[in-house]
């Protein structure tokens, strides 16, 4: 039976069930711990503070914002780069049904020095690479619940059964010790 999350909760009995991303920020405000961050930053600083008592604030970054007058094709990629909507709005005319997707959100924070132009090239091999039936778009880890789901219906035990029979598999999962990822079994 998965712990409930408070001061006295052992390390190891934490790290191994899972909690909810409002669950953790609810706990480091109860223990004033800064409640801001990712999934993975909160976990890991829910599980200093259970092991050693202290109190960890979050790694502040500071982001150079660069204002672009006007963006072109050749506008660079960066550090701290972001998604407004002159970003949207440019790429928009360029590319049509642009939208930010995780892929290229993702592409934007590996590709520092890299041009709007390559950001276009980019985007039209993800198109390519969606047209193969076989393809599965990565999902972040902080999605253990979508990575099951896919993982789920990819059993093809599974084959029939809906989308209701994959959430109570989950319930049942993550009420469990260990990984919450969904195994297939032997045939």
């Amino acid at each position: 039976m998965r712990p409930i999350l408070e001061r006295s909760t052992a390390v190891g009995d934490f790290r191994n069930y899972y909690f909810l991303k409002t669950e953790l920020q609810q706990f480091c405000r109860e223990q004033g711990l800064s409640p801001a961050g990712s999934k993975g930053e909160l976990a890991e600083r829910v599980a200093i503070f259970l092991e050693t008592g202290e109190s960890r604030k979050p790694a502040v970054k500071k982001v150079r914002t660069v204002k672009h007058e006007v963006l072109s094709l050749d506008t660079v990629i960066t550090e701290g780069h972001r998604c407004s909507q002159d970003v949207r709005a440019f790429f928009s005319s360029v590319i049509p049904g642009f939208h930010f997707s995780t892929y290229i959100q993702t592409y934007f924070k590996g590709n520092v020095g890299k041009s709007y132009r390559d950001v276009v090239e980019a985007w039209y091999q993800e198109v390519e690479r969606k047209k193969d039936k076989s393809y599965q778009k990565e999902i972040p880890p902080q999605f253990e619940y979508n990575t099951f789901i896919r993982d789920f219906f990819a059993d093809h035990r599974n084959t029939g059964k809906t989308q209701k029979d994959a959430i109570e598999a989950w319930k049942k999962i993550k009420r469990l010790p260990g990984s919450n990822r969904y195994f297939k079994q032997s045939d």
